[in-house]
C-alpha cells in the first residue's frame, strides 16, 4: 500500500506545485528584475524591496490592510459564534435549513452583492435610514469612522461591512463543523460538578471550538489583506488597500517588477498567521495526544 499512501500525498503536493509554487517563482523573478519596453525580464536587483520599505505609501497601505483584515476577523466571529452555536444545537431536522441559509448567499454573484450594498447604503436607502432612525451615524461619527452625518459611503464602515458580508459564512462554516461534533456529556459532566451554563460555556465550549475559531479567522483573514473588489466598491481614499495597490501598479503605471514586489511581500505577510495557525494546530494536536 505504500504507492497508494505516494499517490495520495503526492497528487495534492504536485497541484501546490504547479499552480502554487511555480507562480509565486515567476512573480519572484520579476520583482527582481529590469522590464524594458518589450516586456522582456532581464537583471537582478533589490532596489523594488528597498523601496517599499521607504516608502510610507505602501507601509501606510500594508499596514491599513491588516488592520482592516483584522477588523473583519474579529467582527466575523462575533457575529458568527452565536450563530454557528444555535445550529449546532438546533434540532437536527432544522440543522440544514439554517446551513441553506449561510450557503445562500454563495448562489448570487459576488460582484453583485457586493454592488447592492452600494445601493442600500446610500442617502435615502432604506438601510442608510434604518442607520440614521437608530442614531448609528452619530455614534460612527463619535469614532470617526464617518466623516459625516448618513455619509455612509466611500468608509472604513461600509467598507469593513462589504467585507464582513462577503466573508461571514467562511466562519460560521468551520465553527459549525467544529461545534456539532462537541461531546455533549462534557457540559454534563460540568454542571454536575457545580458549574453554571456561563462558566462551563466559557471553560469547556470556548476552549474546545479553538481549532474552529482559528480555522474561520484563518479563513477571513487571509483573503480580507488582499481584498480588491470591496475596498474598491464599498471603500474610499481613506481606506487604500494593498489589493487597490497591486492594481494600479500592474494596469495603471504598467510596472511589474513593482507590482511583483508588492505582490511578494503581501504572500510573506499572508504566511505569517498560516505559520501560527499551523502550530497552534500541532500544539491542539500534541494536547489531545
Amino acid at each position: 500500500m505504500r504507492w497508494l499512501d505516494r499517490t495520495v500525498i503526492g497528487i495534492p503536493f504536485a497541484w501546490l506545485l504547479l499552480f502554487f509554487m511555480l507562480p509565486f517563482l515567476i512573480v519572484l523573478r520579476i520583482s527582481v528584475s529590469d522590464m524594458d519596453m518589450g516586456g522582456q525580464v532581464s537583471g537582478f536587483k533589490l532596489s523594488n524591496y528597498a523601496f517599499l520599505a521607504q516608502d510610507a505609501l505602501y507601509v501606510k497601505t500594508y499596514l491599513a490592510s491588516l488592520k482592516y483584515a483584522a477588523i473583519t476577523t474579529g467582527v466575523c466571529l462575533l457575529l458568527a459564534y452565536p450563530f454557528a452555536y444555535f445550529m449546532a444545537r438546533a434540532d437536527k431536522s432544522a440543522q440544514p435549513a439554517l446551513l441553506l441559509m449561510v450557503m445562500l448567499p454563495f448562489w448570487t454573484s459576488f460582484l453583485l452583492r457586493v454592488y447592492a450594498w452600494k445601493g442600500l447604503l446610500a442617502d435615502g436607502a432604506w438601510v442608510a435610514s434604518a442607520l440614521n432612525a437608530l442614531k448609528v451615524d452619530q455614534l460612527l461619527m463619535a469614532f470617526d469612522v464617518i466623516p459625516g452625518p448618513g455619509q455612509y459611503l466611500n468608509t472604513a464602515f461600509s467598507l469593513v461591512l462589504g467585507m464582513v458580508y462577503t466573508y461571514l459564512p467562511f466562519m460560521i462554516l468551520p465553527l459549525y463543523a467544529n461545534l456539532s461534533k462537541q461531546d455533549g456529556r462534557l457540559l454534563e459532566a460540568a454542571h454536575d460538578l457545580g458549574a453554571s451554563p456561563w462558566v462551563a460555556f466559557w471553560k469547556v465550549t470556548v476552549p474546545l471550538s479553538r481549532p474552529g475559531i482559528l480555522a474561520g479567522s484563518m479563513l477571513v483573514f487571509i483573503p480580507c489583506v488582499g481584498e480588491y473588489v470591496v475596498p474598491e466598491l464599498l471603500g474610499g481614499p481613506q481606506t487604500l488597500m494593498i489589493g487597490r495597490v497591486l492594481w494600479d501598479e500592474f494596469f495603471a503605471n504598467n510596472d511589474w517588477p513593482m507590482a511583483s514586489s508588492v505582490a511578494v511581500v503581501m504572500v510573506l505577510l499572508i504566511l505569517v498567521p498560516l505559520a501560527l495557525f499551523s502550530k497552534a494546530k500541532a500544539d491542539a494536536q500534541e494536547a489531545r495526544a
